[in-house]
């Protein structure tokens, strides 16, 4: 299934009780078109900020009547919901928004946005929207599924907020920059997930360089974040062995390449359709210096994946990833499926082999039998095993 096939048909043509994206997209629209209401009681999970108009941008707390894991990643990952069923759950969340200046401080709303961004679960609030919701049906390829978007008129916490004491701590430590509480936070067992709200919300840093951070750079900011902190504690590991390692979780699919020798990092992301085309991002053992524009958060996310296993494992080495997108990833549902998918494959029990060719040989088999892809085409592109391949020679010489 390709959502660009989905665009042209516009659920005409599929038929024969196959699935229909389009279809399901417009049910789910008219669902929420019949039951949401402009004022309602429910559940607040999470808040989103978003980037257009920075500094002035949109703050949104997202709401529900009934909260039934609308905004739980882990849990969708754990009982392997299907994509549907995500995008079901996802756009019956109410975004109630606000204007706000990213500095701003100073306001009853943002407030209570913070206090939501910081709760261990959702929380019982009372809204009033400006208008009705009304969704209108979304099949751009790019865009992650969401409920409708309406103004906020006024917002009313019902109870208060359960924040943990190890949030709370750090939160309240003005002194402590960002990226250290971050890393604190991620010590005491918050997840990423949560993390990303925290962030988001501008409640770490400096007391006067808190501000709200998009909630999309926020999501990238803590797996950067918590990455170099990884690759500090693992650089005088020493790994010898060759590893593959096998992957995937809704359509998305990773093969992962460790080489012994010093971190260092390379994605490569491959659609497979009738015109396949692929990206690539890579950072030698100095880390990058700007921004994986090609992967974008993609890179990041796949990247803490694989460094928490080497952590775990006491492991190192240069990390090839290899990402293939496959039509059952009829629609995206943000890097959260690229974290968990990374994660799926470093599981699995790795394959070893004896040389760099071996696996390379292996892996350029495995690729073209399950995908269709020339894989050896596709390294000549890669400075990951260029480097490494140049390493081996020079060390031949000096031998």
């Amino acid at each position: 299934m390709n959502i660009a096939d989905c665009i042209k048909c516009k659920g005409r043509l599929c038929g024969n009780g196959k699935f229909c994206p389009v279809i399901h997209k417009m049910r789910m629209q008219h669902k929420i078109n019949m039951t949401a209401k402009q004022d309602f009681f429910g559940e607040a999970p999470n808040i989103f900020v978003g980037r257009f108009g920075y500094p002035n941008v949109n703050v949104g707390l997202l709401g529900t009547e009934q909260y039934d894991h609308h905004d739980d990643p882990f849990c969708w990952y754990e009982n392997n919901f299907p994509i549907e069923r995500i995008i079901g759950l996802r756009t019956s969340l109410i975004n109630s928004n606000f204007k706000a200046h990213v500095k701003h401080t100073a306001d009853k709303l943002l407030d209570v946005s913070r206090e939501v961004s910081l709760a261990e679960k959702p929380v019982d609030v009372e809204i009033h929207l400006s208008k009705r919701p009304f969704l209108a049906i979304n099949i751009n390829q790019d865009a992650m599924p969401h409920g409708p978007s309406v103004p906020l008129k006024s917002i009313t916490l019902t109870e208060n907020p359960k924040i943990p004491t190890r949030v709370e701590k750090i939160v309240s430590d003005t002194d402590l920059k960002a990226a250290e509480a971050l890393r604190a936070l991620a010590r005491r067992n918050i997840d990423e997930h949560y993390l990303t709200r925290i962030f988001s919300a501008g409640n770490l840093g400096v007391k006067q360089e808190r501000k709200l951070v998009p909630t999309r750079w926020s999501i990238t900011a803590v797996d950067d974040t918590l990455s170099k902190q990884i690759i500090e504690e693992i650089q005088d590991n020493k790994t010898t062995a060759h590893q593959a390692y096998y992957g995937s979780y809704l359509g998305n699919h990773y093969l992962i390449l460790i080489f012994p020798g010093p971190w260092s990092y390379e994605l490569f992301e491959t659609i497979i359709g009738e015109e396949m085309s692929f990206a690539t991002d890579y950072e030698n053992y100095n880390g990058r210096t700007s921004y994986a524009a090609n992967t974008a958060g993609g890179y990041y996310a796949a990247r803490l994946a694989i460094l928490e296993h080497l952590r775990k494992q006491h492991g190192a080495g240069s990390v090839l990833a290899l990402r293939f997108i496959t039509r059952e990833y009829w629609a995206p549902l943000g890097v959260w499926v690229v974290r968990q998918a990374a994660r799926t494959a470093m599981k699995a029990k790795p394959l070893e082999f004896e040389s760099q060719e071996l696996m390379l040989t292996y892996a350029a088999a495995f690729v073209k039998k399950k995908f269709g892809v020339n894989l050896t085409a596709l390294l000549k592109e890669s400075k990951l095993v260029d480097n490494i391949r140049k390493q081996k020679r020079l060390n031949s010489f000096l031998a």
